[in-house]
Parts: C-alpha cells; sequence; structure tokens
C-alpha cells in the first residue's frame, strides 16, 4: 500500500499543475461562477475514478500489477491524445531531456543499440573517450566493471556508462570475429555534442555549413563557424539545415538574427495562458547582412529549424531549396511534477514574420516518411513575404524551389531496421583497413553481389505494406462479391506485389548501396564523412551551388512575380533593337518564369 500511496501522490502532484494551469489561463477572463465549479468537480471526479481503478487492479486483478509501469503508461496514453510533442518524464528519464536541451551529458561519448541479443556498440564520436579507448562499432558489450550486462537491457548498460566526468569504468567487450574478449579502461568525460556535424569553403568562395540542432549556445557555434568561414574566402552561403530537427526557440532566433537587422520581429508565440505571450526580436547586431544565403531544408526538418528557415523566407533574406519541411508550429515548455518528474507541455503556437504558423492541419496523420500529407489550398490562408511573395500556412515550410526526394522501397529500409546492413559492414570493415576518401569512397559491384548472398544467409523476411493492403482489398473484395469477377486481374496484380527479395535486392540497388556505402563511410571517417559523401552526389546541394554561382539568378527568386505579364504577340511587336526599360522588364519577367518552371 505504500507504493499505491506513493503513486497517487505522483498522480494528485500532475493534476495539481494541470489545474493551476488551467487557474491561471482563466485569470484574464474569468468564466461564469457555475463554469468554473462545473470544471472542478469534473477534474476531481476523474482524480477519484482513477484512484478507485487503481486501487481495486492492485487487490483484486489475477497477477501482480506493476503500479510504476501501469500508471506512467496510463500518463503517456493520455497525452498522446493531444498533440505528438507533450511529453511526461519520469524522474529516471530527466538526462533524456536535459541531453535534448543543452547536447551535453557525461559518459563515454557512443550511440548504444540493441542487436543479436546483445547491446552493442552502434556508433562511437570522433575524438571522445570510446573512440580513444578503441572502441569499434559491432563490440558487444558484456561487462561493466566486472558486472554482467549480457542480459541487461540498453537503458540499464547506458545507465551504468554515464557518470561522473573524470571518474573511470572498466569494460570488457568481445569483437565480431575474435574468440578471446578485450578489456579496455576507459575515463568519462562531459560529452557536449558539436551541432556543426562540417562546414568548408568550395573553390567557387561558397561557404557550408551543416546545422545539426539548437542547443544551448549553439547559435554562438553558427556565428563562429560563419566567421571562420569568411576568413577563408566565403562569399555567400549554404546552410543545411536537412534533418534538424529543432531545439530551444531562442537559439533559432539569435541564428536568424546574424544576418538580419537588429530589431526585426523573428517569431511570435500564442497560447492559452496570455500572460506567457511573447514576441522575440533580434538584440544584436548582424554579423553579415549582404552575403547571399541558401537554405537547405527536408521533411526531417522541424521547429527551430523552421523559424530559421521561414523567418529568412519572410524577410526574403535567403532562397529555400529542398522539400517541404516537417510542419512543427508548436511550442513546448517544461513544467517540474512532484517526485523530480517533469512534463514538456505544448503551451502555445508560434507565428513566423509574415504572420503565418507552419504548424500542420492534421499532425495525427502524416506519410509514412514522417513528412506533412499534402494539404489543399483551400484549407491555408495566404500570406506575403516583405517582398510580396506569396507563402502559406497549415504545413511545414515549401521551398523557394523544390526538388523532388526519390522514394525507395521498404526493402531498404527493414534491411537497416533489422541490422543486416549494420552486420555486413560490420565484417566488411574487418577486412578493408582503409577506404577511399569519402566524396571518391563506392561500393564495388563485386561487393554487393557479395551483400545479397549475406543477406539470402539470413533468412531475411520483411513486410510489404502494398502487400498487406492487396490482401485487405482481397477480404473486400470477397465480402462485396466482387471477387469472381476480378480474379484474373487480382491475381496478375498480387503476383507483382508479392515480396521477391531477389527482385527487390535488384530493383532497390541503388538506395541500398547508398545505404552501406553511408554505413562504411561512417565507420571509417564518422559522421563528417557520411556528409561528404553524400554531397558528393546530392541534387539538393547541386542546386544550391548553381543558384548562389548566378547571382541573376539568386536575386529573381527573391523578386515577386509581376502581377500581370504583357501577353506574347505585344512583345513581338516591339522593334528587336529596341532595348527600352519596359522591354528589359519583360525579359526579366520571361527568365523569372522559366526559372520557376524548370
Amino acid at each position: 500500500m505504500n507504493q499505491l500511496y506513493y503513486m497517487r501522490r505522483i498522480i494528485l502532484g500532475i493534476l495539481v499543475v494541470f489545474i493551476t494551469l488551467h487557474a491561471f489561463a482563466q485569470a484574464e477572463a474569468p468564466a461564469p461562477a457555475d463554469n468554473r465549479n462545473q470544471r472542478y468537480f469534473d477534474i476531481n471526479k476523474n482524480i477519484d475514478i482513477f484512484n478507485s481503478v487503481l486501487r481495486e487492479l492492485d487487490m483484486f486483478y489475477v497477477d501482480s500489477v506493476e503500479v510504476n509501469n501501469l500508471v506512467q503508461n496510463s500518463i503517456r496514453n493520455m497525452l498522446t491524445r493531444l498533440d505528438p510533442y507533450t511529453e511526461y518524464y519520469a524522474e529516471e528519464n530527466m538526462e533524456d531531456l536535459q541531453f535534448m536541451t543543452t547536447g551535453e551529458y557525461a559518459g563515454i561519448g557512443a550511440i548504444i543499440s540493441y542487436n543479436n541479443g546483445q547491446v552493442v556498440i552502434n556508433e562511437p564520436y570522433e575524438g571522445l573517450p570510446a573512440d580513444k579507448a578503441g572502441l569499434k562499432a559491432g563490440d558487444a558489450i558484456l561487462e561493466i566493471d566486472g558486472k554482467d550486462m549480457r542480459k541487461s537491457t540498453v537503458k540499464e548498460v547506458s545507465d551504468k556508462l554515464k557518470g561522473t566526468p573524470g571518474t573511470s569504468l572498466e569494460l570488457t567487450i568481445r569483437r565480431p570475429g575474435e574468440k578471446k574478449d578485450r578489456k579496455l579502461k576507459i575515463v568519462r568525460e562531459k560529452i557536449e555534442v558539436d551541432p556543426i556535424t562540417y562546414s568548408g569553403v568550395t573553390d567557387d568562395k561558397i561557404g557550408y555549413l551543416h546545422f545539426g540542432s539548437f542547443t544551448t549556445r549553439s547559435a554562438d557555434r553558427v556565428k563562429k563557424t560563419v566567421q571562420d568561414l569568411k576568413v577563408k574566402g566565403a562569399t555567400s552561403l549554404i546552410m543545411d539545415l536537412r534533418g534538424n530537427g529543432g531545439g530551444i526557440l531562442d537559439e533559432a532566433v539569435d541564428v536568424v538574427n546574424l544576418f538580419v537587422p537588429k530589431g526585426e520581429e523573428i517569431v511570435s508565440t500564442k497560447g492559452k495562458v496570455k500572460q506567457w505571450d511573447r514576441t522575440y526580436l533580434t538584440r544584436n547586431q548582424p554579423l553579415d547582412e549582404i552575403i547571399p544565403i541558401v537554405v537547405l531544408i527536408d521533411t526531417g526538418s522541424a521547429s527551430a529549424s523552421e523559424i530559421v528557415a521561414g523567418g529568412l523566407q519572410d524577410l526574403d533574406r535567403a532562397v529555400i531549396v529542398g522539400n517541404r519541411s516537417f510542419g512543427k508550429g508548436l511550442v513546448q515548455t517544461p513544467r517540474d511534477l512532484p517526485y523530480g518528474g517533469n512534463i514538456k507541455i505544448t503551451t502555445s503556437k508560434y507565428y513566423i514574420p509574415s504572420g503565418r504558423c507552419i504548424q500542420a492541419l492534421d499532425y495525427s496523420h502524416r506519410n509514412p516518411d514522417g513528412s506533412v500529407a499534402r494539404v489543399p489550398d483551400s484549407l491555408t490562408n495566404v500570406f506575403k513575404t516583405r517582398n510580396g511573395r506569396e507563402v502559406r500556412d497549415g504545413g511545414g515550410i515549401t521551398p523557394d524551389i523544390i526538388i523532388p526526394q526519390p522514394t525507395g522501397g521498404t526493402i531498404a529500409y527493414y534491411l537497416m531496421a533489422d541490422n543486416v546492413i549494420f552486420d555486413y559492414v560490420t565484417e566488411w570493415a574487418q577486412q578493408h583497413k582503409e577506404i577511399a576518401p569519402p566524396h571518391q569512397f563506392r561500393l564495388p559491384g563485386s561487393d554487393y553481389e557479395a551483400f545479397k548472398e549475406f543477406v539470402k544467409k539470413r533468412d531475411f523476411e520483411y513486410d510489404q505494406l502494398s502487400e498487406r493492403s492487396l490482401q485487405q482489398l482481397k477480404a473486400m473484395m470477397e465480402f462485396e462479391g466482387y471477387m469472381d469477377v476480378a480474379k484474373e486481374e487480382f491475381a496478375a496484380l498480387e503476383a507483382k506485389l508479392h515480396a521477391n527479395l531477389d527482385r527487390d535486392l535488384e530493383l532497390f540497388k541503388e538506395d541500398i548501396t547508398s545505404m552501406i556505402e553511408s554505413e562504411i563511410v561512417q565507420r571509417f571517417y564518422y559522421k563528417k564523412g557520411v556528409l561528404l559523401h553524400q554531397l558528393s552526389d546530392d541534387k539538393v546541394y547541386d542546386k544550391a551551388v548553381e543558384i548562389l554561382r548566378n547571382p541573376e539568378m539568386y536575386r529573381s527568386v527573391l523578386r515577386p512575380l509581376p502581377a500581370k505579364v504583357p501577353p506574347a504577340t505585344e512583345i513581338k511587336e516591339k522593334p528587336e533593337n529596341q532595348y527600352s526599360w519596359e522591354s528589359k522588364k519583360v525579359e526579366q519577367w520571361n527568365d523569372r518564369k522559366v526559372f520557376l518552371m524548370c
């Protein structure tokens, strides 16, 4: 019963926070007394019901009830009905929340995962304790300080690896292909993940930086990187925000501030608690108001990334290239809970300079890759950038120039998820001591053939959404009596969509090869190498370079479309040798029109 009492206090504490927030939210415009009383009655009634259900389960349920898990899962299920971003963190998970906001923790500097029934090193970070001690991807963790970890979960191993900076631990590992265990001594360090994955200057004096996350002081890191690029001769800039899931809002404002004047409104937040509404203005003198900028985004660019891309787009300060962003226009605020817990609660929506909110209209349903589903124009509103260009709300940032993102087969996803590619590369890396530089490395065709044989020996199986949907269609056709009518057509379609390993390994060879290459490059050159490898064949990056090489193309994207383009017959009637200001403007209009269609 002590445990039950403990959990009741947690639940009551959480609900007290909810009640307090509600009362605070109503302070500005109080609801009628009858409504308030009814709401408080409903809250208290449901608290009593929850307590009673938990007590009855604990006393009479046929099996022993894990109260902590039951209550925490109940809380999480309750929050998922609100939005995807309101989350509960129990005391033991607070380090996860801290890492999300600061990018810092104390440990050995490695990603670990579960593979083949054991916890293994998935990726050691370059230059950090795990890397310096010689740990490799694929190493199985057997013991930590003499304690057997063979049957431990990833979290249990992670908790053991973390600790106070400067303290040491002894790790016993088993490297694939070796019969003898290895013992390594590692000294923990304060781990701070660098938000800048890579930066450099091309021969065309184009500065490039990949920016991975908006954590504490990340804007200062971006500033220093841009300054270094300019010292190295950069006269234009590509800021790559692809895959950047966001982070701290203030850091996003400060990044935009590097390129726009002091006093500009970048974002405003509005929510139920009016006292918390806020407008964020740039506070500092900019680093460079003139340098041409192209920002790269994709479906993984979210939250703070969208504030940067959307803010620079709305102020006509940068050209946006890539694919439509994630569509997260909600702001979360951490709130402390009893017993060391925390709730990261959605408290407001944010609006970028044009006045639009880029929150996806339906955040419960997304495409399989996580991207925003197509939103009809009739459901969105038109806003204007500073130069008068039209932009829309309701579904992420739409780039000024869209580069279609190729879609691959689900087999590639399952090969990664089931660690087939990981295990193949682990064996491959043991047989190769070095590889070509990242931008030059390509997997030989003979090695891909070896990979195919590796897959077949694993008895690899994978699910196809199309095949599953086809079986649902079959059941519906049989129910409605259409199966006999379309029997032959259905059989032909079923034969084509049935999972065929040999066919799919060849059909999606390009996608799978790219994944294998990235995994190999990561083993030898870390994350920076993977990025350089991917940039060597990157249509989005190539388009950004093309735009920055052509100043007129860059400027034309940021100009608004003319209200009316003169008809072609009128243009033809003008003398060929006439080059008035008006005819020059028509030529510019035509150039602009052709460019947008490309």
